[in-house]
């Protein structure tokens, strides 16, 4: 079960309840027929190597914009509010981050110093301004960013209808999970 890396480490499995859980006191397996459970870690499995891609590609993303992670998140929101033709401002900015109005101030200085965003007089309220996204910072999010999202949206365009059901009703009984724990 456990595998050894070129460099004699052993391969942490960290998804496998009959390894982390061997008393069954978080994951009952017992219920399970030996197929099912392998079915159930296949899953698994194929959600960490999809979260470790996802990561690797992130990471790589930043490294070619030479961007941080807040950054980038900061980013995707600008060019999607720019894609909608909606005015961003500083404290919707921080609205959509989840971060307090000094972070934002600091996150756009270094974003417009690093030529990635411009402020500009917002079109209708000329006591605020608005942050832009530059067409450089544009083209290389859609070079990297825009280019994953599109092989995404191409996967899951490509099950029937039937399968993107239980495919969305899966990812939301996972994010249902997950925000139950965040509490």
């Amino acid at each position: 079960m456990r595998k050894m890396t070129p460099s004699s480490a052993p391969t942490v499995v960290m998804h496998d309840p009959r390894l982390n859980d061997p008393e069954q006191e978080l994951v009952p397996t017992s219920d399970l027929t030996p197929g099912e459970l392998e079915s159930v870690l296949e899953v698994l499995e194929a959600m960490r190597r999809w979260r470790e891609a996802e990561r690797e590609n992130n990471e790589a993303s930043q490294r070619y914009m030479r961007l941080g992670a807040s950054d980038m998140r900061a980013l995707r929101v600008l060019i999607a509010a720019g894609n909608q033709k909606l005015p961003m401002t500083p404290s919707a900015m921080a609205g959509h981050l989840g971060i307090s109005s000094a972070s934002t101030t600091k996150l756009l200085d270094r974003l417009e110093r690093g030529g990635h965003v411009v402020r500009r007089a917002h079109p209708d309220d000329r006591r605020s301004l608005v942050i832009e996204v530059t067409e450089e910072t544009r083209r290389a999010a859609r070079a990297t960013v825009g280019r994953e999202h599109a092989r995404r949206f191409d996967v899951i365009a490509e099950l029937t209808p039937e399968q993107r059901r239980t495919v969305a009703d899966f990812f939301g009984a996972m994010a249902a999970s997950a925000e139950r724990d965040a509490v």
